[in-house]
């Protein structure tokens, strides 16, 4: 996604506004601008708007808001985790912001949330401006946090976690070094047995092509590779996700089983998330199908043919 500048006028007429793709944008009006930062690695803007609350932006692109943050860091998250039987150990990759952690933090049995951020001013700006994104994450005594680069952290760690989660920037940015095949075998080598990698992979609508490709690249590295779709407020469109495993399969999980995980593990402060909207995300429009699917694949196995760790 590519930035269109704000465009200023009166303070309630200020307009933030970013494209998905050469014909088609999102705007979100805005009533002042707290800040504006270059860092080393990226341009980091907030916003105060009516409708989200306080929103980040980073390179032009809406990152996360107060008011709806939920909706991608509960879908991001608890797929995946609630699916495991117990996981222990996560790493996010990305994700300054904390809302990802927060939600990890919610699965009783973990025992350390690993948190790679590349950028410092990231992680101070996040402290400072978005308390209810994090919720005190930071502060969580299970929450490891690194400030590195999180590509060579795994490319190098000997440690084997349950889920990685790449929170980081949308695949149709220069971020392209995330989604390369090398990268994601090794991000395959730092799974614990059982474990899964999860990472949006675009949008249907606005960038076919996008998802079509990165689809393609992670059934070629995965045994299990599950997308998933949900619409994003902040973004303005639907967007994708997959879950990728050698032996889990969050598909293959009903409504009622995940709210019985959901009730065993008490998991509070859901407001998306549920057994009902698990099964949601996973149920593909035709044209989803058309796009993720292996090549002369029709129908996707059950996840119950495929060997699946529950």
């Amino acid at each position: 996604m590519n930035d269109l500048d704000a465009q200023d006028g009166a303070s309630d007429q200020l307009l933030v506004s970013e494209r998905l793709n050469d014909s088609t944008g999102f705007y979100v009006r805005a009533t002042r601008k707290l800040g504006d930062w270059q860092t080393r690695f990226q341009r980091l803007e907030i916003f105060d708007t009516p409708h989200y609350g306080r929103i980040l932006r980073t390179d032009g692109c809406n990152m996360t808001s107060e008011r709806e943050e939920f909706v991608y860091h509960e879908n991001l998250i608890h797929p995946v985790l609630t699916a495991h039987a117990a996981p222990k150990r996560v790493l996010i990759v990305g994700g300054g912001d904390g809302g990802s952690a927060e939600e990890a933090l919610k699965h009783p049995s973990l025992e350390q949330v690993t948190l790679c951020e590349i950028d410092p001013e990231m992680l101070r700006l996040a402290k400072e401006h978005f308390a209810a994104v994090h919720r005190g994450a930071f502060d969580h005594p299970k929450l490891r946090l690194l400030v590195g680069d999180g590509i060579g952290l795994i490319r190098e760690t000997p440690e084997r976690f349950d889920l990685i989660a790449l929170d980081s920037s949308d695949p149709a940015t220069a971020a392209d070094e995330v989604y390369s095949g090398e990268f994601l075998q090794r991000c395959r080598q730092a799974l614990a047995p059982g474990g899964a990698l999860v990472l949006p992979i675009g949008m249907p609508v606005a960038r076919p092509e996008r998802v079509a490709e990165l689809a393609q690249r992670l059934n070629g590295v995965f045994r299990i590779v599950r997308p998933y779709t949900l619409y994003v407020p902040l973004h303005g469109a639907q967007c994708a996700l997959a879950v990728c495993s050698d032996k889990l399969d969050p598909k293959s999980f009903t409504a009622d089983e995940i709210d019985r995980r959901i009730e065993q593990r008490r998991l509070q402060d859901l407001r998306y998330y549920n057994g009902e909207t698990h099964e949601g995300v996973f149920a593909l429009p035709n044209y989803v199908r058309d796009l993720v699917n292996p090549p002369r694949v029709k129908l996707q196995l059950r996840g119950r043919r495929l060997g699946v760790v529950r």
